[in-house]
């Protein structure tokens, strides 16, 4: 099952014609496209899935989020591996 996960946005950039991030989530960094979340800025948090964030969220909800994966053991399987629970299009 693919989750979207929410990650925190530590840069942005353009990319040719897309806009994208540097995002992390917990202890692992990944680029994310923000096509779909203009509005999406630095510091902000974003909820990814395979690799396009799909919603801008408040600290306080991801936080939440963060906490309901780390009791379904879900951070854990996807931190030890470096992976996103989905594969991104770069990958």
């Amino acid at each position: 099952m693919c989750l979207a996960i929410p990650g925190k946005v530590l840069e942005t950039a353009e990319s040719g014609w897309n806009r994208v991030a540097k995002v992390q989530f917990g202890g692992v960094t990944r680029q994310v496209y923000l096509d779909f979340v203009p509005q999406a800025g630095v510091g902000d948090y974003v909820l990814v899935h395979v690799g396009f964030a799909v919603s801008k969220i408040d600290e306080a909800e991801a936080m939440r989020t963060y906490e309901l994966l780390e009791q379904m053991g879900a951070l854990e399987e996807e931190e030890g591996t470096g992976r996103e629970a989905c594969p991104t299009p770069t990958e």
